[in-house]
């Protein structure tokens, strides 16, 4: 099972609460990020946003940008109560919590200490990862009764064609009479697959061949 501990950045960009938004608009310009944690010593106690920055930033480009920010202190525009999750909790909890809470990214804690940091564009990456986004490939989508072993069953009629599955995924069942069973597999060319589960009395509902992701999300 993943954890944020694989998915997490661990060079971490930070300031002082007594910094000023100058700074901070500059080490988020140079590291092109979105997020800096806040920390007393190794201890998180806020997070400043590049909203938090724009917020009380005059228009870009003006002669009072730069006197401006030098004036405002970074812990007057922190927040302070923050949201934290540990390195060994779940991928799956980190993105319920971002989601939930309508975040971009979440501290890393351990034992009191900043270890990391988890965004939105960090769980983007590691889901282009897992259904193998970043290569050529194919998508099928297949139809199939509510019932146990319906999964088995289409997985082997793709391993006779001796084609890898790099991704499953399935809709919610419920109490449906049917539910969908979305492939991610190592081809370009799905027909022959696609062929076979029909004649197997599947309904494969679409099939789409997709070129590698070039570049993943950098900002965070």
């Amino acid at each position: 099972m993943l954890r944020v501990r694989d998915a997490m950045t661990r060079e971490v960009v930070t300031l002082g609460p007594e910094a000023s938004a100058a700074q901070a608009l500059g080490l988020c310009r140079v590291n092109n990020i979105r997020h800096l944690p806040i920390v007393e010593g190794s201890r998180v106690v806020g997070l400043v946003s590049d909203r938090d920055l724009r917020d009380v930033s005059p228009p870009r480009g003006t002669a009072d940008e730069e006197n401006t920010l030098g004036w405002v202190r970074v812990r007057d525009i922190m927040t302070r109560e923050l949201a934290t999750i540990h390195p060994l909790d779940t991928i799956e909890h980190a993105a319920r919590e971002i989601y939930d809470r309508r975040i971009g990214c979440l501290p890393v804690v351990a034992e009191g200490e900043l270890v990391g940091i988890i965004t939105s564009s960090d769980l983007m990456r590691t889901l282009i990862e897992l259904i193998g986004a970043h290569g050529a490939g194919s998508w099928v989508e297949v139809e199939v009764p509510n019932e146990p072993g319906m999964l088995a069953e289409v997985t082997n009629i793709i391993r006779e064609r001796h084609v890898n599955i790099t991704g499953v995924f399935l809709t919610p069942a419920s109490r449906a009479t049917y539910r969908t069973i979305i492939l991610r597999l190592e081809t370009t060319d799905p027909s022959g697959i696609a062929e076979r589960l029909t004649t197997a009395g599947y309904i494969v509902t679409s099939t789409e061949s997709s070129a590698p992701v070039q570049r993943y999300l950098e900002r965070r």
